[in-house]
């Protein structure tokens, strides 16, 4: 939460005013069970999960991150083979690639800041790819169909990274796996780390369990050089029963902000980053035509805080100098929206008076 600010882009305090009790029970049970870690707390979350995708299974790690290597390794995306990918996303998407040892290949958005199936089918058409993975981006949802169309003409598998996007009905139901956040900001989030990628299919679903614990199969039998990214009980206790069952009612009150906002902001030079169908308003994007810092400098001044996503593509990032990557084709939109992009305020537990104010704010801007 940023303090300096009346009006920030997240607030943890009203939010521990709505969940403490709940929070509270969850630990008390954890700890009178003795059980911390992959305990039946774990496996419970996870079977509410699955209903909520529609997903035969779904595998809790530590993190959002964690949860796309987990998918790529157990779908066999392996060392020097391409994965399509979206530039404009957090790090944390190519990071994943990398370090499952693949290649990332870079291809623009459409205008609404999602994987463009045009520039991915060019991309395809340049060699062979093991996997394609498309991002969610600010709680809308990208043509996951049609990149599945795409992904299946090449014999590899969709992948969708569903981090912003939980409960979108176009988000995390395609591919051949799926994977969410539930850092502390996300719709669903956590009070600390975690994620979970999820499956329809057996094999995947087995060696991703296996992989986050190590590779271990049986207790000290190690089948695959496995990792550490297990959910915690903890964690997994809390967030079904303090944060799933407020999912709904959260996802609706952000609709209702985003579309108060969609309809009162008026400023010529701000325009909403609008999705193509529904949305769970993770973020709410804004293009900014002009001086983007002296925009979130005077939404500054008057008490409400902004925030960028995206202003580093992720093929620019200094991390890849030394690392192979490839950019397909120009990536005009991506950069466009790395250049002006803003994200407003936008959480379950801002009020209509708030609300009303960053409107105001914004459309109160005067460039110079």
């Amino acid at each position: 939460m940023d303090t300096h600010n009346d009006i920030g882009m997240v607030d943890f305090v009203a939010q521990w005013d709505d969940v403490a009790d709940d929070v509270t029970d969850a630990v008390r049970r954890v700890g009178a069970s003795g059980w911390l870690v992959l305990g039946g707390e774990v496996q419970a979350f996870e079977a509410d999960l699955a209903v909520v995708f529609g997903r035969r299974h779904a595998v809790g790690c530590a993190s959002g991150l964690d949860a796309i290597e987990l998918a790529l390794r157990a779908l066999g995306v392996g060392p020097g083979e391409r994965v399509v990918t979206t530039p404009l996303t957090a790090f944390a998407t190519t990071l994943a690639v990398v370090r499952a040892g693949a290649i990332p290949v870079f291809v623009d958005t459409d205008p609404s800041g999602q994987m463009c199936p045009d520039a991915t089918r060019a991309a395809v058409a340049r060699g062979p790819v093991a996997a394609v993975l498309p991002v969610h981006l600010y709680g809308h949802a990208c043509d996951a169909p049609a990149l599945r169309r795409i992904a299946d003409q090449a014999g590899a598998p969709l992948i969708e990274d569903c981090a912003q996007a939980i409960l979108n009905p176009r988000a995390g139901g395609t591919g051949a796996a799926a994977a969410v956040s539930f850092y502390p900001t996300k719709n669903l989030g956590a009070y600390g780390d975690g994620g979970a990628v999820l499956f329809d299919d057996d094999a995947p679903a087995d060696a991703a369990r296996r992989m986050r614990n190590y590779g271990q199969a049986d207790r000290y039998e190690h089948v695959a050089l496995g990792m550490n990214s297990r959910l915690d009980e903890v964690q997994a206790a809390l967030l079904r029963t303090a944060m799933l069952p407020r999912l709904r009612a959260a996802t609706a009150r952000r609709r209702a902000i985003a579309e108060h906002y969609t309809s009162a902001l008026r400023h010529p030079d701000v325009s909403v980053v609008a999705p193509a169908g529904e949305s769970v308003w993770h973020l709410f994007p804004v293009l900014v035509r002009g001086d983007r810092a002296a925009f979130q400098d005077h939404l500054r001044r008057h008490g409400v805080a902004s925030n960028v996503h995206y202003p580093i593509l992720c093929p620019d990032q200094p991390a890849l100098a030394g690392c192979d990557f490839e950019v397909s084709g120009d990536l005009v939109n991506a950069r466009r929206l790395a250049r002006g992009e803003v994200s407003l305020p936008l959480h379950p537990h801002l009020s209509d008076a708030d609300v009303d104010r960053v409107v105001a704010a914004c459309n109160s801007w005067a460039p110079r």
